[in-house]
């Protein structure tokens, strides 16, 4: 009978020896873990290999999580297959629609399960699993800061649905077909029909979303084994993937290759790139800045203009384009798009495949004839896609997706009908009696992180009904909120500092004039200093945090520590020092 091993220091500890539970003696916790490693069926065989924890983020509160069981299991056999012992535990899982008020509220407190848990519990190296929109950076920044080797896995987007013919999808078609509902276009029985099509199977929504927005841009960072982003959730080729990542995070955990040796300026320029290209949502570039400040790095939005006026966008998807993440899957994935940026990415750049990103591209097929994937000399979008306005209005930035705007609105001065909250938007938005004509702005404040709180996705300010039924399908819209990553319209979001907080957002009245130059990259408010201040004057002082005497437990630390959307959202204390920009 071999003498068992059993380990009486931490240093260097590896497999089921590392982090013992803190009893006063090493070599007691170390045979108390083995007692209920047997209790669970484990052998000693077995348990002296390298340990891959799986992020279980299954839930019945996330349809788009689904397929995460068969997920988890094409994992563990990659993991067995490899070499490796997987260990399967669960964190909290979010989903766009069944979060109050809003995922993106609860993506912090995410982000922080994963990294206590990744910290707290023995394992080499660990796999996410992610979907849902908040998912995937909730589990990037919670990796990003334990620092143990990672690779992530998605759920992979539905398939496309059909409504009387047409191609639809969740949830660019949602809001469409909403829009045509309260214009009195569609009716409640048609209605009901398109609820029922818009998201026939598991997985993300199939347009370029937040959810598709994120796995691309993960797998162009690096952090996803190649093609992994635009695999359909009910292919068997999302299956194989699983069981490919498995095996390689057992490789990481014997190589020792952590999030930080992969992730540095490189990867995340490529991943900018990488939005930018696939005309990606404007939710990205906040999680981004939430994901690079877990490493040090600012996003930098003055230099990020020069890359979103550089590069076109090239992939022909809802919500800017007419076709679907299986379309994108079938033309060649994420590959086939970086392929077209050759010549603007970090090359060099390595990833969790054990190549660099050039060594990657060259591996793959080249291309087919498709019509997903343009040229670069041919793009749906010749450039900036994504554009960083400043001015009067927003003196730390706002952002509007040029590519899902009415072009004839980009230049556009206009009155300004204002919303003071989600309420009163929601009491007043179709009242006749507000008077909003189609030329004029309509704007919606203390939706921002504080004032909601989170942020949520309420900056697709619905058109009101009085003038949908009118035929008006596009408005200038204002807001401090966020809007799906799969919306469209001439929609300026973001607007920093929030109103909450004091931006100026909060001094517009009902009849200024405001003014929106893309061109230009400017949003400013008509209205002079001196009128202003006296607004500011006026206006009632929000309670401070101290008198804000009834919030407790989550809900005060987020509204003591969040910080702006140019931050990413992200608490304050949950980031090193900030020591380096990106673009730079």
């Amino acid at each position: 009978m071999t003498e068992k091993k059993i380990a009486p220091e931490q240093t260097a500890a590896e497999g089921m020896d590392r982090g013992l539970t803190s009893y006063g003696d090493a070599a007691f916790s170390r045979f108390l873990r083995n007692v209920f490693l047997k209790s669970a069926g484990h052998s000693d065989f077995g348990t002296q290999r390298p340990v891959i924890g799986i992020v279980d983020t299954g839930s019945d509160y996330n349809p788009c999580h689904r397929t995460v069981p068969d997920l988890i299991e094409a994992i563990k056999r990659g993991v067995m297959l490899a070499g490796g012992v997987p260990f399967t535990f669960p964190v909290i899982s979010l989903h766009e629609s069944f979060a109050h008020p809003t995922s993106m509220y609860l993506r912090n407190l995410m982000a922080m399960t994963v990294e206590e848990m990744i910290r707290a519990q023995p394992m080499d190296a660990v796999v996410l699993i992610g979907g849902c929109d908040k998912t995937v950076p909730a589990l990037l920044m919670g990796a990003f800061s334990a620092d143990t080797p990672a690779i992530l896995e998605v759920t992979g987007p539905m398939l496309a649905g059909s409504h009387r013919g047409n191609r639809v999808g969740a949830c660019t078609d949602c809001r469409r077909y909403w829009a045509e509902y309260r214009g009195g276009r569609v009716d409640a029985e048609e209605i009901t029909e398109i609820e029922a099509n818009l998201a026939p199977s598991a997985g993300t929504c199939m347009v370029m979303g937040t959810a598709s927005t994120m796995a691309c841009m993960a797998e162009s960072m690096g952090m996803m084994l190649p093609g992994g982003a635009a695999i359909p959730a009910v292919y068997s080729d999302r299956i194989r993937h699983a069981e490919a990542t498995g095996a390689r995070a057992v490789a990481l955990a014997t190589e020792k290759v952590k999030p930080s040796d992969i992730v540095d300026r490189r990867g995340i320029e490529n991943a900018l790139r990488a939005l930018l290209a696939i005309g990606g949502s404007t939710n990205g570039l906040v999680h981004l800045a939430a994901m690079v400040g877990r490493l040090g790095y600012r996003l930098d939005l003055d230099a990020l203009d020069g890359f979103s006026a550089e590069t076109p966008v090239v992939v022909d998807l809802k919500p800017s384009g007419k076709d679907f993440m299986e379309d994108l899957y079938r033309a060649g994935g994420m590959t086939r798009v970086l392929k077209e940026l050759l010549g603007s990415l970090h090359l060099d750049a390595p990833t969790v495949a054990g190549m660099t990103l050039g060594e990657v591209l060259e591996a793959v097929p080249s291309g087919w004839p498709q019509d997903v994937v343009r040229p670069i000399d041919d793009p749906l979008f010749a450039g900036a896609s994504l554009v960083v306005l400043t001015g009067s209005l927003a003196p730390n930035g706002a952002l509007i997706k040029q590519s899902a705007a009415d072009p004839k609105l980009l230049e556009h001065t206009g009155r300004a009908i204002v919303f003071d909250g989600l309420e009163d938007m929601a009491t007043r938005i179709d009242d006749p009696a507000v008077g909003a004509r189609a030329e004029d702005i309509l704007i919606l404040r203390n939706a921002g992180p504080i004032g909601a709180p989170g942020m949520p996705e309420a900056g697709y300010i619905p058109i009101p009904r009085y003038l949908a039924e009118q035929g008006v399908k596009d408005m200038v819209r204002i807001s401090d909120a966020r809007m799906s990553g799969t919306a469209f319209g001439s929609i300026v979001l973001h607007v920093s500092p929030e109103a909450a907080i004091g931006g100026p957002l909060g001094l517009v009245e009902t009849g200024d004039t405001i003014r929106l130059s893309v061109k230009d990259r400017v949003l400013d408010l008509d209205v002079d200093t001196a009128t202003l201040d006296a607004r500011a004057a006026r206006k009632p002082k929000a309670p401070t945090l101290a008198e804000q005497s009834s919030e407790r437990g989550y809900r005060k630390l987020f509204l003591d520590t969040v910080q702006q959307v140019e931050h990413g959202c992200d608490f304050d204390f949950m980031r090193p020092e900030i020591t380096k920009s990106v673009p730079g």
